[in-house]
């Protein structure tokens, strides 16, 4: 395929079929399974080389900085345990350390220390940080439809939301998990 040309459903289709066709001549097992992990990787690539510009430009932090300040965002009190950011994110504790470090620096969380846990804290989106997010968003937003224009109507996306869902909470469970005081071993302790 040259540079610029585009394919079309029906390359696609081709493709998946000569994937079954080599996988059943193999004596394999149907490849369907493994034609939807594939598109699943190969959409998130694409999705993420075609939108981190826009999030790198409007923050001036990576796409990484972005997810952990949309979590905070969209979370009680624009704040979450640093157990339950390294749970939804899946850093581990250092890499999200560093990630906060970075946030921190640039004004746009604050650490808090857990009033409940004196070994736990909290990030917190400060107001430069919820109203630089809120712009983010906003040009985050516009960048997505136009990626997703002419190619998704909204039934498709609502249902594609749906099914993504569903398959992240099988294969990530955590990655929509707050802690609540009856989790929290600190808690009951400050009651």
């Amino acid at each position: 395929m040259a540079d610029g040309d585009e394919r079309t459903p029906e390359d696609s289709d081709a493709a998946n079929e000569h994937v079954k066709g080599v996988v059943v001549d193999r004596g394999q097992s149907d490849a369907t399974g493994v034609t939807l992990a594939g598109l699943v990787f190969e959409t998130a690539g694409g999705l993420r080389r075609a939108l981190s510009p826009g999030i790198e430009s409007e923050l001036g932090l990576g796409g990484l900085a972005f997810e952990v300040l949309v979590r905070l965002a969209r979370s009680p009190g624009a704040q979450l345990r640093m157990t339950d950011l390294a749970a939804q994110t899946g850093l581990t504790p250092g890499g999200l350390t560093r990630a906060i470090d970075r946030l921190v620096d640039a004004g746009f969380v604050c650490r808090e220390a857990c009033p409940n846990d004196r070994r736990g804290a909290f990030a917190t989106l400060t107001g430069l940080g919820q109203e630089r997010t809120a712009e983010a968003i906003r040009h985050h937003e516009r960048d997505i439809a136009t990626v997703v224009a002419d190619v998704l109507d909204a039934d498709d996306i609502e249902t594609l939301i749906t099914l993504l869902r569903r398959l992240r909470d099988r294969v990530h469970p955590r990655a929509a998990h707050i802690t609540s005081d009856a989790e929290d071993p600190g808690a009951a302790l400050a009651r």
